[in-house]
């Protein structure tokens, strides 16, 4: 339960986050990208508690789905990519690597610009993916 501004009045609400992490002023947030591009940690900012419920995204978010990213690259051709980037990769299975392949996600950039510039949370670290490891 947490207390929000509804109308003007202060309420007692559940808050279901369905699809976005908990963004509160003063609160870590953390908006992970894909195995390869950056993640963000932000902070969050009054505007989350006005706007949605002190909530931000909780990642970059599928641009297409898990089967459609089956197709295409072979999970060699997905870890050599990485791996020329500087990025160690480890997985348990080829598909664990292609249903996750950084094409299948949003540009993370333009997520965290949208959480920024709407005062949800401000930037404070961009983090760079040095190593993946997939069950």
């Amino acid at each position: 339960m947490e207390d929000h501004l509804i109308d003007g009045k202060s309420r007692r609400v559940l808050v279901h986050r369905k699809g976005a992490t908990r963004a509160f002023p003063g609160q870590a947030v953390f908006i992970p990208g894909s195995m390869g591009t950056a993640s963000y940690f932000l902070v969050g900012r009054e505007g989350s508690m006005r706007e949605t419920f002190g909530s931000a995204c909780h990642g970059a978010g599928r641009v297409m789905s898990r089967t459609a990213a089956k197709k295409g690259e072979t999970a060699k051709e997905i870890q050599k990519d990485l791996e020329s980037r500087g990025i160690i990769v480890q997985s348990l299975t080829r598909e664990g690597l292609t249903e996750e392949k950084p094409e299948a996600y949003k540009d993370i950039e333009a997520v965290v610009d949208v959480v920024h510039n709407a005062g949800l949370a401000s930037r404070v670290a961009r983090l760079k993916p040095l190593g993946v490891i997939k069950r």
